[in-house]
Parts: structure tokens; sequence; C-alpha cells
């Protein structure tokens, strides 16, 4: 790497944990780059806003509340600071429009700079815009791809190396960081990643009250508790989002359907339901649930089942034999689940092995599958798992 690119790389850091020091006594001052003329606006605001929205509240608050800082930045301007300026810049030139939709952010090295939205993958030219040619798209180098890379790790990939053999680098705020390149195999193993050359960065978006229209079939409001449910979608299609809202209303309580709150406990395996930075939720989880943050699935729901005596456990993207064993267990005990898993039928799911023995359990009490076919996050379908057949609307739950 060169002098020149580790020390601007050291410069993003050192204001970065300038940015995230409260209370220090010592001013705060713009990264000299910053002042450079024609620079966006937006790009310097971004850099400059406070470190709570990406490091978490020093006193153990949610960053969704407001104080004296002022709101939480929108999801991506979260991003911003982990990114090289003219990257930034580059996202911060998009419509309006564009970053309200934003879901990710792939940097691919030598490969034009493409973000997914719904429905669509989109290039970005130099100066922001959305381009249809590639030979306008700005194309991402190798400068790019170390100086994002040093910036999510914090100049250290030794120190995330349990998350980089999996593939990835969760962000304060459940975003995450898909990472690609040469693995580094010990024992038929991975052990970790060099030569780092393609990123994914997708972000996370908290969005309350989604579960509302799903939540009257899910509830069984005689036994003041819900059904066993399974959620399933292909990818991008708001597993996770869903899930999230439905802890939330589940473990605060559902007033207008006259629904007390339950004890819940989370295992989020990869940061991105709760989005847990140093242990506390970044994310409203609601007010009776416990979570067990970077914790494998499966060791995750017997820790809760055994120490927390929980009324409901979730989880996301369930698959293997020992999560589906786990599980298994958690129904013995009379605990209720939510998890999510991916696939786009029920055909599919009891194509694989371990999913097909937890269909056959005839445990899970309502399947729900999500699309696109009116946006991210469409209902598409709710499933009684007693008769297998599309449930009507109506429920004994509504006030």
């Amino acid at each position: 790497m060169g002098k020149t690119i580790r020390s601007q790389i050291i410069l993003d850091l050192f204001f970065a944990v300038r940015f995230r020091q409260k209370g220090s006594g010592i001013k705060q001052r713009r990264p000299p780059y910053l002042w450079d003329k024609g620079r966006d606006k937006q790009v310097q605001k971004a850099h400059l806003l406070p470190r709570r929205a990406a490091a978490g509240q020093p006193n153990g608050r949610p960053v969704a509340e407001e104080d004296a800082g002022g709101p939480r930045p929108a999801p991506w301007q979260e991003i911003l600071p982990f990114l090289p300026p003219a990257l930034a810049a580059i996202i911060a030139n998009l419509p309006g429009a564009v970053l309200e939709k934003l879901e990710e952010i792939r940097l691919r090295q030598g490969k034009p700079l493409i973000i997914g939205l719904p429905g669509a993958d989109q290039m970005v030219g130099p100066q922001g815009g959305p381009v249809k040619d590639c030979t306008q798209a700005y194309l991402v180098t190798k400068d790019d791809i170390q100086r994002v890379t040093q910036l999510v790790s914090g100049c250290s990939l030794y120190a995330f190396e349990e998350e980089i053999k999996n593939g990835f680098i969760t962000l304060p705020g459940g975003h995450r960081v898909g990472l690609t390149g040469k693995a580094v195999v010990e024992k038929g193993r991975v052990k970790t990643l060099k030569h780092i050359c393609s990123l994914n960065i997708r972000i996370s978006r908290e969005v309350r009250g989604i579960a509302e229209p799903v939540l009257p079939y899910l509830l069984d409001c005689r036994a003041l508790n819900i059904y066993h449910t399974l959620i399933f979608s292909p990818p991008r299609c708001g597993k996770t989002t869903l899930l999230r809202d439905l802890v939330r209303q589940i473990s605060s309580g559902i007033p207008q359907l006259n629904f007390p709150g339950l004890n819940v406990g989370l295992v989020d395996e990869r940061s991105e339901v709760a989005g847990c930075y140093r242990g506390v939720p970044q994310r409203d989880v609601g007010l009776r649930t416990d979570v067990l943050d970077g914790c494998p699935k499966a060791e995750g729901m017997i820790m809760l089942l055994r120490a927390m005596a929980p009324q409901v456990i979730a989880t996301d993207e369930i698959g293997s034999r020992e999560d589906v064993a786990a599980l298994e267990e958690v129904f013995n005990a009379g605990v209720k689940v939510i998890v999510t898993v991916h696939g786009s039928s029920l055909a599919e799911l009891a194509a694989r092995p371990s999913l097909n023995y937890l269909l056959n359990l005839k445990v899970i009490e309502r399947y729900v599958l999500l699309g696109r076919s009116s946006g991210t996050g469409t209902v598409e379908q709710i499933i009684d798992g007693r008769s297998m057949l599309p449930l009507r609307k109506g429920s004994n739950c509504r006030a």
C-alpha cells in the first residue's frame, strides 16, 4: 500500500475516532479534505454527523432516541463515514428518491460502482448520477477497496477474524459488509480472507409498523401467546425487517389487539436484527427482549432457553441440522418461535433435508411468504400450518 494511501487511511480513522468521543472537552474539527472547493455539502455534513449513530450511545440508550444532538441520521448517512471521501461524495450526490430506497452498495475492483435498489441494480457515474453505459460509470479502484476495508475494520482485520471467516463484517446499526477475496484455509476450514477485491455493503433499515398487517394472523390472543411462525422468501425481500418489527411489537405489547407483551429471546448471530454495539441494541426490539448478539443460532437458542425463561425465541435465517435440533428442544420446552429462512416456496424448503425434517414435525403453525410483487416486503401468502391452506382475512385478536 502506498505512503499516500496509508496516510489518508490514518487520517480517516483519526477523525472517525474523534467523532466517537463524547464529553471529552476536545473541540471537534473538520478533516482537511472536507474543505476542498466543490465538495458536496451533504458529504461534509455526513462526515461530521455525531458518531452516536454509528458507534452507539455511551450511556446505553438506543440511538433511535432523539437527544440534544438531534434525530438519528438516515440509514445511507450512517454508511458514509465508512467510505473514503470520493466514494462518499458519489453516494451523497445520488437523487434523494434513490437514497431513500438504497439497499446495497457493491464495490468490485476494476468494475463499475453498482447500487442495489428494490427489484433492480443501477450503475453510478463519477458525479453520483445513475448511468446505463458501463463506460460512463465510476470504476472502483484497488485503493477504494483497501480504504473501505481499513475503515470498516478499524485498520485491524485480525480483530474481526471470526466475522471475516464467515464472509462479512457487521457495522454498528446492523449494516453488513460482505467480503470476497483469497480464502486462507487451515485444517480444511476457512481461517480468514486476504487480497480482498469485492465488497457488498448492505444497508439495514428499521421500518416500524411493517408487521401490523400480519400480526392478527400470528397472535393467539385466547392463549395470550403467538403461533409458531416461519417467515420465508428469496433474498432481499424484507425477512429481517419484518422479524425485527414482530419482535418489537410482541415484546412491548399491542394494546389495539388487547395483546400483552411477552418475554422474547432473540439470537442475533450476525447483528442484523438488533444491530447491537457493545452488546446494546441500536434498533428498537421491544421492552422485554433479551438479545444474544454474535452467538451461533443453535447454541444461542439453548442458552436462552436455560437462562432467560423466554416465552418466545426468535432468530434469523435458520437452515443447518444444528439449528433444527435446537428448535426441537425449544418446541419440547413449550416456548414459541419466530424464525426466518431463505426460500421461494414450501416445495423448495422441503427439498432441503434439515428443513424437510422441520416441516414434517408439523409443529409450525403459520408460514409467511414474502415477495416483491408490490414492492419489497410484500406479504404474498400466509398459510395455516395445520391445514396447509391460505388463511382468510379476520382474526380473533381484533379489539
